[in-house]
């Protein structure tokens, strides 16, 4: 397996459609990146439930992926499920977004094809505002049976895995009742993206494009 090691992470956007996907995307990459880089600046934004128990839900999740973190949190108030009719409020978010933070080392969001249309839609806007930066598209294992084939993967330690799904029980109580909401399905995922990289567990990702430096030292 080739593997890339970027040469630095300080500052990381995350975006996600609903409260929760970012956490169940890419919550056990947050963990380690946080704790390897005390002080990393996280800009979370979420595109709806605001004003509701479940941006709560969030932001105190986020809080917990994201130890040590300079972490800002934003929930917009977009309906579930209506994100192509609310494009320009969306877009807008992520500009003024870009203003405050125009050069983060590294974009989580969800990934182009996603059958969710709201998070299909928000991965189509990300290169529209963030033209020149590393984005990677994280999965959200779902009834659709959307799940692609990524060509990124972020090898997870056990107990990193492990993190992820209790604080993912931990802080989103209103999500439990849903029937793929469990720990076998989390772990099941990780493991599958774990056996197609050589380890045990791990995160995947989808890229459309990135640049490489071989001549750097």
């Amino acid at each position: 397996m080739i593997g890339l090691r970027p040469a630095r992470a300080n500052a990381v956007v995350a975006l996600g459609a609903h409260c929760d996907d970012i956490a169940i995307g890419a919550g056990a990459s947050l963990l380690t990146l946080c704790a390897a880089r005390p002080g990393l600046r996280v800009d979370a934004l979420v595109l709806s439930g605001g004003g509701t128990g479940r941006e709560q839900e969030e932001r105190a999740a986020l809080g917990a992926f994201c130890p040590g973190a300079d972490l800002r949190v934003t929930v917009l108030k977009i309906p579930d499920g209506r994100l192509p009719a609310h494009w320009d409020e969306a877009k807008n978010a992520l500009e003024d977004l870009r203003a405050t933070q125009p050069a983060p080392d590294l974009i989580l969001a969800p990934w182009r094809g996603d059958a969710h249309q709201d998070h299909r839609g928000l991965a189509k806007l990300v290169p529209t505002v963030y033209r020149d930066h590393l984005a990677l598209g994280y999965e959200i294992v779902k009834w659709d049976g959307d799940l692609g084939r990524p060509a990124v993967y972020h090898p997870l330690a056990e107990e990193v895995a492990e993190a992820k799904v209790r604080l993912l029980q931990e802080h989103y109580p209103s999500q439990r009742h849903r029937p793929w909401y469990d720990r076998e399905a989390f772990l099941g995922l990780a493991r599958i993206r774990g056996i197609e990289c050589g380890a045990c567990y791990a995160e995947a990702f989808h890229t459309t494009k990135l640049t490489i430096d071989l001549a750097g030292e």
